[in-house]
């Protein structure tokens, strides 16, 4: 066979089976008349395939994106979260401070003015003593000047009666 014969075979004019009685290998599907259809439906299907691919990527572009921001608007808040906790920490040590400067002014508010109200005591105790003592000078007083003037109205008396007596 020369070229020229290979040339002017067709696929038609090719047999379906090998001498030995096997089917021959080769493009014989290609003479059917739904290759055509089915190429098409192939790549309309490909096609498809290729457009729901790069939506899918356009899609998780857009999610990984979002994520991003997420993860950014997250750690923002984070920072802000782990500043606030700190200003708290901050407060209730200066507030625990303070705390304990007011008992200790509490204390020695208390120590001073039990010291005072001891004076107090101690200056009502004196002040009742003196008291005491004024009513028994004033009883004293008073009974000296009645024995006083007892003691000159009799003394007046023997005068005046010795003076008559004379």
């Amino acid at each position: 066979m020369i070229f020229d014969d290979l040339k002017s075979t067709t696929m038609k004019d090719q047999p379906d089976q090998k001498p030995n009685g096997e089917k021959a290998k080769g493009l014989y599907f290609l003479s059917s008349r739904w290759w055509c259809p089915a190429a098409v439906l192939l790549g309309v299907l490909c096609l498809g395939l290729l457009v729901t691919l790069i939506m899918l990527i356009m899609q998780v572009s857009q999610v990984s994106g979002l994520l991003k921001q997420h993860q950014a608007n997250l750690t923002h808040q984070e920072i802000i979260l782990e500043g606030q906790i700190l200003a708290q920490r901050q407060a209730e040590k200066a507030s625990q401070e303070s705390e304990k400067e007011l008992k200790e002014m509490i204390k020695n508010l208390t120590q001073k003015l039990d010291e005072k109200s001891k004076k107090q005591m101690e200056l009502h105790h004196q002040n009742l003593n003196l008291q005491e003592a004024l009513r028994k000078a004033a009883n004293f007083s008073a009974v000296f000047a009645d024995n006083c003037i007892l003691t000159a109205f009799t003394i007046c008396q023997k005068k005046a009666n010795l003076v008559r007596a004379r």
